[in-house]
């Protein structure tokens, strides 16, 4: 009787010491380990993700002690592990879903091109993946915007905080949200397609947040009289659409047959080129009231702006002098 008691107390301080070791001590990485736990993953398989990865011991006791702690559910997402952390409570961040965002950070004037690049460096989707979101998924904006053709312009830019569960649906659709709100902040309800449009070639000319309304204003008067708005950024974005930008415009960019090409063509080109920040769209919505037709760099970051295609001229004449003096 002695040797069985004796048998049954080892068998409980194997136990005990089996269950300290795979549940109590904590498991510390050799590197920081991120492990996605899918949507629709069980238990059981969340618990063979994380021994594979070294996070846990045990995943049989890693089941055991969920079973016995109550079955609360276990949320997907990604998960960083860096620090020295048991299996309690290694579970108790899977039960509050303490996911690790990834950022990604989307600067005004950024084109879908642009965005689909930061996505894909982030590691959150492949630039195919988002890029195919941002043409498709145009159900996101045809309540306000029935002539879009894609996403472009209602990207908002910001910096947002993803995770690798969702989808390149789910960020677009953020961003759409997030531009959604800024537009009825500045009581942008009408005229969107074509607010937007110019909202995106002001954002791409000029970086100075003062000197757009007058940028806009230009836009608008040449659009008045029929002019060509010759803007470089819209030959620019009719190359990417293409797939023949070289990083510079050529006099081939200039003759280039695309709708785009404010150049060739009178009017706004069919969409926006990019996505504007809320001062683009405020200079947009509400343009200065000016006579300015043309416009040009003065050398030193910002713009000098002509009635006159003579006064144009020699604004030009100064901006080369300027350059050539470097």
């Amino acid at each position: 009787m002695r040797t069985f008691f004796k048998l049954v107390l080892l068998l409980i301080l194997v136990a005990a010491l089996y269950a300290i070791w795979t549940i109590w001590l904590p498991v510390k990485p050799s590197e920081p380990k991120y492990v996605l736990l899918r949507p629709g993953w069980t238990t059981r398989h969340i618990a063979r993700e994380l021994q594979a990865n070294g996070i846990i011991r045990s995943d049989k006791a890693f089941l055991a002690m969920h079973v016995l702690r109550g079955e609360r559910t276990l949320k997907a997402g990604e998960y960083k592990f860096d620090t020295a952390a048991n299996a309690l409570t290694v579970r108790d961040r899977l039960t509050r879903g303490d996911v690790y965002v990834r950022e990604v950070t989307i600067p005004e004037g950024y084109n879908i091109f642009d965005i689909s690049q930061a996505v894909e460096q982030a590691g959150l989707a492949t630039s195919a993946d988002f890029l195919n979101a941002a043409r498709t998924d145009l159900f996101l904006v045809k309540e306000i915007d029935p002539q879009a053709t894609s996403l472009e312009g209602y990207l908002f830019p910001d910096t947002y905080a993803f995770n690798r569960t969702m989808s390149s649906h789910d960020m677009a659709a953020a961003m759409v949200h997030r531009f959604r709100t800024e537009a009825k902040a500045i009581n942008l309800t009408t005229d969107m397609h074509r607010v937007v449009t110019m909202a995106s070639i002001v954002e791409k000319e000029t970086a100075v947040p003062a000197e757009r309304p007058e940028v806009a204003s230009v836009y608008f008067n040449r659009l008045a009289k029929n002019m060509t708005l010759a803007a470089d950024p819209t030959v620019i974005y009719a190359a990417l659409l293409n797939n023949r930008y070289r990083g510079t415009i050529y006099q081939s960019d200039l003759q280039f047959d695309s709708p785009y090409n404010t150049y060739k063509y009178a009017g706004l080109p069919p969409g926006p080129i990019a996505n504007p920040g809320r001062a683009a769209l405020e200079a947009a919505l509400r343009p200065a009231q000016t006579q300015f037709l043309y416009f040009v760099a003065d050398a030193q970051g910002h713009h000098r702006f002509a009635s006159t295609l003579e006064e144009h001229n020699r604004n030009v004449a100064a901006y080369r002098q300027a350059i050539a003096a470097r």
